[in-house]
């Protein structure tokens, strides 16, 4: 039985990518959550005015890899720090977020957050939204697996 877990940290391209590296990761998809606007479009989301972020859903099988693996990697592959941007990306839409689907899975992100404020891991602030799963909107197709179609294993602005 799989499980979904939703990440945003910054451009899904390559959070995607990531992810789907993991062994026990089933899929993912990218597409829009945590707004208000039903049904956006990526040209809707780029207007920073729908209050969704750009996000992955990642499928995974929990036999083989546990939420907390997937949290370390969230917190690894992006700045939590930086309010609303991911290198060159600005907007809210490239907002750090965790987007839980289980009351276990937000006891494990608070604790994973709490527990890398503590270690001093960063020199500011960790400003991650963690809020529950809402609608998850897949984005157009042509975003789906995007380096893999092109090619390439994408890059970091970070």
């Amino acid at each position: 039985m799989t499980e979904k877990a939703v990440f945003g940290a910054g451009c899904f391209w390559e959070v995607e990518a990531e992810f789907r590296k993991v062994k026990g990761v089933v899929s993912t998809a990218v597409g829009y959550s945590g707004g208000w606007l039903k049904g956006p479009t990526y040209e809707d989301v780029c207007t920073a005015r729908t209050g969704h972020a750009e996000v992955v859903e990642v499928e995974y099988d929990p036999a083989e890899v546990a939420y907390d693996q997937l949290l370390e990697l969230f917190w690894s592959i992006h700045d939590p720090t930086t309010l609303n941007r991911q290198g060159p990306d600005v907007g809210t839409q490239y907002r750090s977020a965790i987007f839980y689907h289980t009351p276990e899975q937000k006891g494990s992100a608070e604790a994973s957050k709490k527990r890398l404020e503590e270690m001093g891991r960063y020199q500011r602030p960790i400003v991650t939204e963690i809020a529950p799963a809402t609608e998850f909107y897949r984005a157009e197709e042509y975003h789906q697996q995007y380096f893999d179609k092109r090619g390439s294993s994408g890059h970091k602005f970070w």
